[in-house]
């Protein structure tokens, strides 16, 4: 899980006009998806979330565009003020305080003053804000304040940012709605291993469920933090396990029951390092998962799965659930297939990211089409590709 989430504000005003509806609209929808998803991710346990609702670049907006944006903005902090106290939140401006309407800098002075006691979770408002302008204020200050050139480091940095204080400054997953694939300057010195998230819906359509799909898709990644990688992975041969699948599909087609067996048993020692103890055990549960799916008894597929998975996660050590992964296999053999299927699978399975499975799947996809239509020998060339991609993305 992470512990801190930045989400951009972003999309309002594309999703309105779509609609043929107001600006004005489209922001008001905006804010209140924005609310239930800051919500939802304190409820699960995040305990920083940060939101970026007006850039240092909107005062070039129009007026009337402004006015109803900082009205909005008063709606907000409102909000945000019984929130807090109830919750046990701390609210934090991260921006500038000196061109906003001085209503609303007062109210956020009362409100970082009223809640800085709180240590449950932080609530960054990023009002006036822009990336670059945080850091040439947070020069500025440094000069102000006479500190020797060798004195500065990334520590005392830190304590010059607006986040200054904060149990965690630094972003883990950045989340950016409406198909945009840019930062904007966000947070430029706290999100350097930040783990990006690109959602194609605007903001008014980002509900809970779509957070948790990011949050899912972030905890799948492995984070290395410019070190090396020290985790065990899958050392098969692609060519080796290529052929394998071949061969135990047609047996499986053939219904050669005892040819199946051998070959599944072989398949799981080569594919997943097993010893040749456990790759029995294995073998055996999914040799039966087989002939049960082929037979369409899927409630005993699935338990004989999940045997196989559970082999597998022990031995492996990968942060996957047995039960899942064989509820998402048995869902893809009921339902033919389908290459978001089979990417939501190997994504699971091998834990990596949606984007990083896209290219394995679509692969296994073109395999099974080609085997769907016994065009055997365009399926293995498929097939060696595809457990080459898998090679280089777990490795």
């Amino acid at each position: 899980m992470p512990d801190h989430i930045a989400l951009i504000l972003d999309g309002n005003r594309r999703w309105a006009r779509a609609r043929g509806l107001t600006p004005n609209e489209g922001h008001m929808a905006g804010y209140q998806a924005a609310r239930k998803v800051a919500q939802a991710a304190r409820d699960w346990g995040i305990h920083t979330f940060t939101m970026w609702g007006f850039s240092t670049e909107n005062w070039d907006r129009s007026p009337e565009e402004i006015d109803k944006i900082m009205e909005l903005i008063r709606r907000a902090l409102k909000d945000a003020r019984r929130e807090a106290h109830e919750e046990k939140v701390r609210i934090v401006n991260l921006g500038r305080k000196d061109r906003l309407p001085q209503d609303i800098v007062q109210t956020l002075k009362e409100l970082e003053k009223e809640t800085r006691a709180y240590t449950n979770h932080v609530l960054n408002w990023a009002l006036d804000y822009g990336g670059r302008d945080e850091i040439i204020r947070a020069t500025q200050k440094i000069i102000a304040d006479k500190v020797a050139p060798d004195l500065v480091n990334e520590k005392l940095f830190n304590s010059y940012l607006d986040t200054a204080d904060q149990p965690y400054p630094f972003v883990d997953l950045f989340i950016r709605p409406s198909g945009e694939q840019r930062t904007s300057g966000l947070m430029i010195w706290q999100m350097a291993y930040a783990e990006y998230y690109w959602e194609t819906d605007h903001l008014p359509d980002f509900t809970p469920e779509r957070l948790k799909e990011a949050i899912m898709d972030y905890s799948r990644r492995r984070r290395r933090f410019g070190g090396n990688d020290a985790e065990e992975h899958l050392k098969f041969n692609p060519m080796v396990v290529a052929d394998l699948e071949l061969q135990w599909r047609h047996a499986l087609q053939a219904r050669a029951g005892e040819r199946l067996r051998d070959l599944a048993i072989r398949y799981v020692r080569e594919h997943y390092g097993l010893s040749k103890e456990l790759a029995k055990e294995a073998g055996l549960n999914m040799a039966k998962a087989l002939v049960y799916g082929q037979k369409e008894d899927w409630r005993e597929a699935r338990k004989a799965l999940e045997g196989l998975y559970e082999i597998v996660q022990k031995t492996l050590r990968l942060a996957f659930e047995p039960k899942v992964i064989a509820n998402f296999e048995v869902n893809l053999w009921r339902n033919g297939g389908s290459e978001t299927g089979l990417r939501q699978l190997l994504a699971e399975k091998f834990r990596v990211s949606d984007l990083q499975a896209s290219k394995t799947a679509h692969l296994a996809y073109l395999a099974n089409t080609e085997m769907d239509k016994s065009n055997w020998e365009r399926a293995k060339w498929y097939l060696e590709r595809f457990y080459q991609a898998l090679k280089e993305r777990v490795a």
